[in-house]
């Protein structure tokens, strides 16, 4: 009975959550006995070329991936980890903090170097940068910054012109954008100087990295700061309006990570779907590169890239956390 219970709880979780999805989409092998459901903050056009590369592979298995925000998964995945068999997330910190809490099952039969994983629950697969992303046609006849301290700069020089047209990251909704600012703040008091500097431009706030380069790719904005890099790179290979700046002064990189649910009841299958993530790193198949791999994967990660370590959770403290969020309207949101 409690069984038959739990299996009802979950259906209606999905079937109440249909309509919320930014994304949803089964992929399915020919033979398969076994649907593993994915919650990730990974748009499924990035991803899918993987879930197909696994599925060829492995033709027992289905997946139903569903694809929402980063802060969305932490909520959804406490409330309901019976519903989902793997969380895939870009906030380090948010991931960290559910297998520091219990959510997420350890995978004992999976080799992978130490600074790449957290206690063999928590598997790291990607290093991908915060970027500056720049409309070129806003710099043409211009020098385009390299720098926080170069875009202050250009910023200041023409406000009516960068005036509503500069965005970033809304840290409360998103996990990502959280994560990205409170390391930029914790390595630089520049990165204060350039909040109160958007914050007097009208600087326009966003829930996620690919809605910020469609308004990059149209004008609406001309200079988005803190992009995830992987997905501003997917749309400037296509397109040759966007230009893409790794800041000079102190690089920012995070590492995308997933974990299989403590209460899956297909955690063997997710077991080999993260097994196929991590080997991925070190073997890639020719043609399904959509995301990068972590910077080095043999000889242990960079002084670019956050740590995948305790400090995760520093701000995630309530006292920090507000602290934090008090400091950052108060700089960006000036009425």
């Amino acid at each position: 009975m409690r069984i038959y219970l739990s299996l009802i709880f979950v259906f209606l979780c999905h079937a109440g959550w249909a309509q919320d999805w930014e994304d949803q989409e089964t992929f399915s092998g020919t033979q398969a006995t076994t649907t593993l459901t994915i919650i990730s903050s990974t748009d499924t056009d990035l991803f899918a070329p993987l879930v197909r590369a696994f599925i060829a592979q492995n033709q027992d298995i289905a997946i139903e991936y569903l694809v929402t925000g980063t802060a969305d998964i932490d909520k959804r995945f406490r409330q309901t980890p019976n519903a989902f068999d793997i969380a895939i997330s870009s906030a380090m910190d948010l991931q960290f903090k559910l297998a520091n809490d219990g959510y997420a099952r350890t995978l004992d039969d999976i080799s992978y170097p130490r600074w790449a994983q957290w206690r063999q629950s928590l598997f790291a697969f990607t290093s991908e940068p915060a970027a500056i992303v720049i409309n070129r046609a806003a710099f043409e006849g211009r020098p385009i910054p390299q720098s926080r301290q170069d875009l202050i700069e250009a910023l200041r020089a023409r406000p009516d012109f960068f005036r509503n047209r500069v965005g970033t990251y809304d840290v409360h909704q998103s996990g990502l954008g959280y994560l990205f600012a409170t390391q930029d703040a914790r390595s630089s008091e520049t990165f204060w100087r350039l909040m109160e500097v958007m914050g007097s431009l009208g600087v326009r706030l966003y829930c996620c990295s690919g809605d910020m380069i469609d308004d990059l790719s149209d004008g609406t904005i001309v200079v988005a700061y803190n992009v995830l890099g992987s997905y501003a790179k997917a749309h400037a290979d296509s397109q040759d309006v966007l230009e893409i700046v790794l800041p000079s002064d102190f690089p920012t990189t995070m590492m995308r990570t997933a974990l299989v649910s403590r209460a899956s009841g297909e955690w063997l299958a997710a077991e080999r779907f993260i097994q196929f993530l991590v080997t991925y790193q070190s073997n890639p198949i020719e043609g399904v590169r959509t995301l990068p791999p972590l910077n080095d994967g043999k000889s242990g990660v960079d002084r670019a890239t956050i740590a995948l370590d305790p400090a995760l959770m520093t701000f995630l403290d309530t006292l920090k956390r507000n602290k934090f969020l008090s400091e950052w309207e108060s700089a960006l949101i000036q009425n």
